[in-house]
């Protein structure tokens, strides 16, 4: 079966910027990617969707299931026998609402009437938005063709040439030419529907889940809201623009300048802030990166001293070391050198005494031993002759001219 003919335009350019990006950066559609069939969806369709508004309302964020929905059969591209069982389904009328949305975003303009036309009298009744207002099918079919808006966010452009004919052929069936605001009105700023947010900041804060678009029905029926009375500036105002178109205009005028800017004034805090934050952030992040160069300086500076005292405490431990053992050895080897010097020396007084003393002792010893002699002669008397006796009885043969030798003590006796 042939794909619907469509404007050739891609996926992410059929909605508006900031819904799209909602839609892809929600969890709900992420868990979408179970579903695989066309029947699947349907089903998804049938029990999760209740409106058929691209926002979520109240206090919930994000972009509505039925959007979520209508772009996952973005995904799919449908056949014209899928398109065709979705604009006729009985179970649901948000199933047959969410296939005219998807021909309205994706079919070629010269198509549409084509496709809308057997539905513009269909009067099967639904609540199209959150608020419970009952319109029938054909009459939100009709809103779809004439409107450029829905519920404050924006429809692809329809083509004048195009345009003029959707009118012309709902003359001749004797259908109204205007929109009936079952889409919401055809003009952005309305109090009744749905407002868009005020600014692409603040309606990307729904992917980021700080706050999300809300309905003006939705703050007037909030119980804080409607206790709070309006103040006599207000009435004032209200009493002033209900008395003259003019006045009416004015007013209108004067509004739209402040809050033009009170606006611009907000964007420029936001600015300002965001500017602060991030001086802070960067302040913050080159105070930590001085904090850490100065900690791995002293770390080096301490590891640096650390090695520089231990390589002196080792330099002076060897040189201590070496000086002890050269001051041993130099006195050992200078003792070495007096003992052999002296030894060395008492050997050559020694035998020097003994070459010159052979003389002198001779002498000395002719005195003391004349001395002693003289001194036993006179005690024990003249014992030679005795001696002589005695000699020739003991040994004849021998010498009487030869001296006998007495030592006593020390000393020695011819």
């Amino acid at each position: 079966m042939a794909e619907i003919q469509s404007s050739g335009r891609p996926i992410d350019q059929l909605l508006e910027k900031v819904l799209c990006m909602n839609i892809l950066s929600s969890d709900y559609f992420r868990d979408l990617l179970r579903l695989k069939t066309y029947h699947e969806v349907i089903d998804e369709i049938y029990n999760q969707v209740d409106h058929v508004e691209p926002w979520m309302t109240g206090n919930c964020r994000g972009p509505s299931t039925a959007f979520c929905l209508m772009y996952k059969f973005f995904t799919m591209k449908l056949t014209v026998k899928q398109m065709h069982g979705l604009l006729k389904h009985p179970d649901s009328p948000y199933i047959r609402a969410v296939g005219f949305l998807y021909l309205r975003y994706v079919a070629d303009p010269k198509t549409l009437w084509s496709w809308y036309e057997p539905y513009v009298k269909d009067d099967e009744e639904f609540a199209p938005g959150s608020n419970g207002r009952m319109t029938t099918m054909g009459v939100y079919v009709r809103d779809l063709l004439l409107g450029q808006y829905y519920f404050d966010t924006l429809f692809p452009r329809i083509p004048v040439p195009v345009m003029r004919t959707v009118v012309s052929n709902l003359e001749k069936m004797k259908l109204p030419t205007k929109h009936a605001g079952t889409t919401g009105e055809s003009t952005r700023g309305s109090d009744e529907t749905a407002r868009r947010p005020p600014s692409v900041k603040a309606a990307l804060s729904v992917s980021f889940g700080q706050r999300a678009p809300h309905r003006a029905s939705t703050r007037d029926s909030s119980p804080v809201r409607r206790a709070l009375p309006p103040s006599s500036y207000d009435r004032d105002n209200i009493d002033d623009s209900r008395r003259s178109p003019r006045n009416r205009r004015s007013h209108s005028r004067e509004l739209s300048d402040r809050e033009r800017l009170d606006r611009n004034r907000s964007k420029d805090q936001d600015r300002d802030r965001d500017r602060e934050r991030y001086h802070d952030r960067d302040r913050d992040r080159d105070r930590d990166r001085d904090r850490d160069i100065e900690r791995d300086r002293e770390r080096r500076y301490d590891y640096d001293r650390r090695a520089r005292e231990s390589s002196r405490r080792d330099y002076e431990r060897r040189s201590h070391d070496g000086s002890r053992h050269y001051r041993e050895g130099s006195s050992r080897r200078s003792r070495s050198r007096s003992r052999s010097r002296s030894r060395s020396r008492s050997q050559s007084r020694y035998m020097h005494s003994d070459h010159r003393s052979p003389p002198q002792d001779g002498s000395k010893e002719k005195t003391s031993a004349s001395s002693n002699l003289a001194k036993l002669k006179d005690l024990y008397g003249d014992l030679s002759n005795q001696k002589e006796d005695v000699g020739k009885d003991r040994d004849p043969n021998r010498d009487i001219g030869s001296e006998e030798v007495i030592r006593l003590g020390g000393s020695s006796w011819r």
